[in-house]
């Protein structure tokens, strides 16, 4: 088995679910986290890669936030919220000792990041964002609003699972082949009593189908700027419609050393295993021990 498998109990006694990946000694540990209605699975062969010689040899966490994967789902459906969420990481580091780690945030992981940064900044060894930013587009909100509010009728095998998919994503995704439609399906399913069953807690899809983007969000720029002097890359999908390239530009200017990277032919949120971002991420969080 390329990983560990470790559970651990949030402050309010939730049991979230991570995987670890490469020696506990290593020199760098890097700490993922995924987005909206995703979980760790969406990072394992980027985890494997940094976690092999080829990589950085570093110590690899991809946590389950509640709610999602093997992670306990939360009875109260309010605490799904990016506060509570952002201390349920803080919660995995104390129990796992990780004092200062690289951490790469896709989307809502990524907002999480921009919490944390407040919270306890000392932990951010580095900080690389997956298509995601201080400023989220109405545009890409509506249009995960949309996916999650489709009514229609679950998959009966893992072919259908993956033409799902394939449907609701093609068009952002080109880069994508056949074997990656697979992989993304077996990301975003688990098999329950025989089949794929979307393995998140419902009522996060429906907390956010039933919010209104009518108007634009608050942005999070001062929380930011709170970053700091910390290294940062941030990825943007080519065809991404929640992060905007004057998003990218002006995050630029308020971070000078801030690292940006377009992943070509891919939308929200880019497969960071794919089209040589394994690399790109490799070399940056090289170039930062």
């Amino acid at each position: 088995m390329a990983f560990e498998e470790t559970f651990i109990k949030t402050s309010d006694g939730l049991t979230l679910h991570a995987r670890s990946y490469g020696p506990e000694g290593a020199a760098r540990t890097v700490v993922c986290l995924a987005g909206l209605t995703r979980n760790g699975r969406d990072f394992h062969q980027l985890a494997e890669f940094l976690s092999s010689d080829l990589g950085l040899g570093a110590r690899v966490v991809a946590i389950d936030s509640r709610g999602r994967g093997l992670s306990d789902r939360d009875k109260d459906k309010s605490r799904y919220n990016l506060v509570v969420e952002a201390n349920d990481v803080l919660d995995v580091c104390d129990h796992l000792e990780i004092e200062h780690a690289h951490f790469i945030g896709t989307s809502r992981g990524g907002l999480l990041l921009h919490l944390m940064a407040g919270l306890r900044p000392a932990l951010l060894a580095s900080v690389t964002l997956n298509d995601v930013g201080p400023v989220l587009d109405l545009e890409g909100l509506q249009q995960i609003q949309a996916y999650l509010g489709q009514k229609r009728s679950p998959p009966r095998d893992w072919d259908e699972a993956v033409a799902a998919v394939k449907h609701d994503h093609a068009a952002s995704f080109p880069l994508l082949g056949d074997n990656d439609w697979g992989e993304m399906a077996r990301a975003l399913y688990r098999e329950t009593d025989g089949r794929p069953v979307a393995d998140y807690d419902p009522a996060i899809g429906e907390q956010f189908a039933a919010a209104d983007f009518s108007q634009p969000l608050p942005d999070l720029w001062p929380q930011f700027d709170a970053f700091g002097k910390v290294p940062m890359m941030v990825i943007r999908g080519e065809h991404s419609r929640l992060l905007s390239k004057a998003t990218v530009a002006e995050m630029a200017e308020r971070h000078p050393k801030l690292v940006a990277v377009t992943a070509t032919g891919q939308g929200h949120a880019p497969i960071l295993h794919l089209g040589g971002l394994e690399r790109q991420i490799r070399d940056f969080l090289r170039n930062h021990a």
